[in-house]
């Protein structure tokens, strides 16, 4: 995959990222799109602004949670489908400064991450449910044509312009933007222009005016994308920590830690990024159940860091589909992005004896040996890498990631490999069945 060769290029090394919905419908905490999916007038919508008072709000707090799993990133939903906008803007009255709380949540969630040493990434909508501009036409992720409104989608896109330059020249530097739901498919290059004009550094997704940096696949809706081996392109995978909303839910439920940290181990192992949501309540706190979830993730992130920081994808060494691999140099890494149905892996065709064997989850040695397994396509001479006794009662809590050290590089492709050994070879130095 090729980097940016530019102040971009922060994205490659900085793999997981916090995902913030928050806004007027975590007061209700029923769904972030309730105005649309629960028939809401506009005007009885609108007045949930008045009660808008997040009486904990603490955006440190936020950055301590998701620097504490391991993330270098947040992205934070600056406007989303309902037109509501969480900073200054003097494009719009209906805006933060114009509810009870009325301080500019952009501004100081930007304050925090700056203290915290964290980037900041902010997400936009282009569908909008409460400017007059917008051409709502009853489509997907629209409200029915509004008696009120004076459809202009030119008119809209100037307002998006005025929107963009306030939110990229404000409140310092800006990693990445989030483009989402661009229904009427408008395509205006000159937007993605001004982004970089006045952010260098900031990678943008797929979904707004133009093709944009990078690829951004959502939860289970694009399975082919989510099928590849490794990631073609850059590609920050996104996902929630509840299954039904993206925002605060009251009765959500929630993926377990497993499955999450599963789902992560995948993408980063396809060479991807992955930035996971939570949807703080009305009073600006996230949920204990996100927050426990954020912390399982980052404490098996810590410990296998290093087969996802400055490695590459190399699942082309192995025709094992259980599993995915990652390299850098004579290392390659082992991940166990499916739970193992039993405690050994053969790494076919690896023909080669690696000098170490580690699980990176809690430094344990690994058993391996060098032999033949008795497929019957098999050459005679062949000799086949194999893990073994893997802990499956670990597996079954979170995904293996293995370390194996060789004395060479392998070849970029397992075709062809062969160790030249004349007989089966088990164990290493630090292997405790050797």
């Amino acid at each position: 995959m090729n980097h940016f060769a530019d102040a971009r290029d922060w994205f490659f090394a900085d793999r997981l990222g916090l995902f913030v919905h928050w806004g007027l419908y975590a007061i209700n905490g029923m769904h972030e799109q309730e105005q649309w999916r629960c028939r809401v007038p506009r005007a009885t919508y609108r007045q949930l602004a008045q009660r808008f008072a997040p009486r904990a709000f603490d955006p440190d707090a936020w950055v301590a949670m998701a620097k504490a799993a391991g993330m270098g990133h947040l992205v934070l939903t600056t406007k989303h489908h309902d037109g509501f906008c969480l900073w200054d803007t003097a494009h719009t009255d209906f805006n933060v400064m114009r509810t009870p709380h009325g301080r500019d949540i952009v501004a100081e969630v930007a304050a925090a991450c700056r203290r915290g040493g964290l980037r900041l990434g902010l997400y936009y909508s282009v569908a909008d449910w409460h400017h007059p501009s917008y051409p709502n036409q009853g489509r997907h992720h629209e409200l029915p044509p509004q008696p009120e409104d004076r459809p202009d989608m030119a008119a809209y896109v100037e307002f998006v312009r005025d929107q963009v330059a306030e939110l990229t020249t404000r409140y310092g530097e800006v990693c990445s933007w989030f483009w989402d739901m661009n229904v009427p498919q408008w395509q205006d290059p000159t937007i993605n222009e001004l982004i970089r004009r006045n952010q260098p550094a900031c990678v943008i997704n797929d979904r707004g005016f133009g093709p944009g940096d990078l690829g951004s696949p959502e939860r289970d809706y694009h399975p082919g994308v989510m099928a590849q081996r490794h990631f073609t392109r850059p590609t920050e995978y996104c996902t929630s920590v509840g299954r039904w909303a993206w925002g605060f839910k009251t009765d959500e439920d929630y993926a377990s830690s497993k499955a999450l940290i599963y789902q992560a181990a995948q993408v980063l192992a396809k060479g991807g990024n992955e930035l996971l949501n939570v949807g703080p309540d009305a009073d600006g706190v996230i949920p204990r159940a996100g927050e426990r979830r954020l912390r399982d993730l980052g404490a098996w992130y810590h410990a296998v860091r290093e087969a996802f920081a400055g490695t590459v994808a190399a699942s082309d060494l192995t025709s094992n589909e259980d599993v995915l691999l990652t390299r850098r140099g004579r290392q390659v890494y082992v991940v166990l992005h499916r739970e193992p149905a039993s405690d050994g892996l053969p790494l076919l065709p690896l023909a080669e004896a690696p000098l170490s064997a580690t699980l990176l989850n809690d430094g344990r040695p690994v058993a391996w040996d060098l032999r033949r397994l008795p497929m019957a396509d098999a050459p005679l001479e062949a000799q086949h890498l194999r893990l073994r006794h893997l802990p499956l009662e670990l597996a079954a809590r979170e995904p293996l990631v293995v370390r194996l050290e060789f004395a060479q590089d392998l070849p970029s492709a397992a075709a062809g490999i062969t160790s030249g050994m004349p007989s089966p070879v088990a164990g290493s130095s630090t292997d405790p069945n050797a």
